[in-house]
């Protein structure tokens, strides 16, 4: 009786596990055709693709020993040494006051004395006959003056003289001379070919560190973070981020990808407590290439313009460019751009942002025909357009009623003045009307405009379309005063209408 009820319970417990496992496959297949594979067998257009990346066979770990071997021989440590000078704030006034003279003595407005500074950072040898690009802020001062003395040190050891080439603000960059030859040198890469999720290496000299090689991940594209206004009022900034440690002294120095080529020159970090916080910045490297090639060749940069100003409105958008003013004579209105398209790439080069298209147009050089993607209307069309020179003239401000804009009476700048100063021409402020932009700054009458934003004005035509060209609400007049030392420069706030 007892073997009978045992076989009993032996058998009731078979077919309740194998009725259990039945049910539990057939909920299994319908689960895996319900979210992983359509109704037809085929993987949906939409998904992401992450087990068919996983069924792969794992590769070897990523080996960084080839391409910071290759690099650290040419990456440098860069010294600088500013003597002590005297500076003033002073506003010009008439001379010969011995009471004024005495009030700003007892009070210390006068001439004050800046101390010597010394200060370091990181270059990169890009030939084997000494040049180096290295940011224009590692050799200048805070008044874009070069430093006196700078120094030169490779990995092994070795010291050198270097003599700046060439600087530009707008960019950061700065290109040095080093004599000799032999060196060794990186070779540039495609930074429009680098992703996001990339490998990369940052090498440099950070703080008080010899050569130091960190690494990271590409984890954005065409950033702004608006550094470059602090030295010029013309920026340029579309910086590869990256999360490879850089600190203070890196400024300079190289990302390179994992096969040892250089992609970008590490420029600044996200750093709210002084050092760094998770992010840092470089230059890509085809902007780069480019303003080497014109500080070696010309001694300053020539910049290529599109003749098109940005829609304000959409600055921040990033799915394309959105124009905001086309200049008539232009590069971009001979193409058939007008106001309100959408530029979406530039020689098949994705542009997602006012600040991409900025640094794809300044990475390359006047004259080149470029072709052109961009949407109307919603649809997509595609254009080709040479760049030029000039930016153009902007139909919303001539130079007739440039007066009436910055609230002043206005005059190209005599030549006898001119030839007296040593400068090739300006524009003369007459006369600052009552409640006009320029009656709202610290400018007087008989201020000599010199140039708007960084750019060189010599009459009144010039100030046109240097304004007109401009985008946002604020510009800077640099000039100076007939008769009086120093140069003064003026910010004045500013909106142009567009058409």
């Amino acid at each position: 009786m007892k073997l009978k009820q045992l076989l009993l319970i032996v058998a009731v417990s078979a077919v309740s596990a194998i009725g259990s496992v039945w049910i539990y496959s057939k909920l299994v297949n319908r689960s895996q055709v319900s979210f992983i594979q359509s109704a037809d067998g085929k993987v949906p257009v939409n998904y992401a693709g992450f087990l068919e990346n996983a069924a792969a066979p794992i590769g070897e770990a990523t080996d960084f020993t080839k391409a910071a071997n290759a690099a650290v021989p040419a990456v440098v440590h860069i010294k600088t040494k500013i003597p002590a000078k005297r500076i003033t704030n002073q506003l010009p006034r008439s001379r010969g006051n011995g009471f004024e003279d005495f009030f700003e003595q007892f009070f210390n407005f006068g001439p004050q004395i800046q101390p010597e500074q010394r200060a370091s950072g990181s270059g990169v040898i890009i030939s084997d006959d000494g040049y180096i690009v290295t940011n224009n802020h590692v050799i200048s001062d805070g008044a874009q003056g070069v430093a006196d003395e700078i120094t030169v040190t490779l990995s092994n050891k070795k010291t050198y003289k270097a003599r700046v080439i060439g600087k530009d603000p707008s960019s950061d960059i700065a290109v040095l001379k080093i004599d000799g030859t032999g060196f060794p040198f990186l070779l540039y890469g495609n930074s429009d070919n680098v992703k996001l999720g990339q490998w990369v290496l940052a090498i440099g000299y950070p703080l008080t560190l010899e050569t130091t090689v960190t690494a990271g991940i590409i984890s954005a594209k065409g950033r702004n973070i608006g550094i470059n206004s602090r030295q010029s009022e013309t920026p340029i900034e579309s910086f590869i981020q990256t999360d490879a440690a850089v600190n203070q002294g890196n400024s300079g120095g190289a990302l390179v990808t994992t096969d040892g080529q250089l992609i970008g020159i590490n420029s600044a970090i996200y750093a709210p407590t002084g050092t760094y916080a998770g992010y840092s910045f470089a230059i890509p490297v085809n902007l780069v290439k480019k303003i080497v090639n014109d500080l070696i060749k010309y001694g300053d940069v020539k910049r290529p313009y599109l003749g098109i100003a940005a829609d304000n409105t959409r600055i921040n958008s990033t799915d394309g460019a959105y124009i905001g003013n086309v200049a008539p004579d232009g590069a971009a209105a001979a193409a058939g751009l007008r106001k309100g398209d959408i530029i979406k790439k530039i020689n098949n080069v994705q542009v997602s942002s006012w600040t991409e298209l900025q640094g794809t147009v300044a990475s390359l050089n006047t004259g080149d025909k470029i072709t052109i993607t961009y949407k109307r209307d919603g649809k997509e069309y595609i254009t080709s357009a040479t760049l030029k020179a000039e930016q153009g003239t902007y139909n919303n401000l001539a130079a007739s009623n440039l007066g009436d804009v910055l609230g002043a009476d206005l005059e190209t700048l005599d030549k006898k003045t001119a030839q007296k100063n040593e400068v090739e021409g300006g524009v003369l402020v007459k006369k600052i009307r009552s409640g006009g932009p320029f009656s709202r700054t610290r400018m007087q009458d008989s201020f000599i405009i010199t140039s708007v934003n960084g750019v060189e004005v010599k009459n009144v035509e010039e100030l046109s379309r240097a304004i007109a060209g401009l985008r946002g609400e604020s510009i800077s007049l640099e000039g100076f005063y007939d008769g009086f030392d120093g140069m003064y420069r003026y910010p004045v706030n500013l909106q142009l209408e567009e058409e």
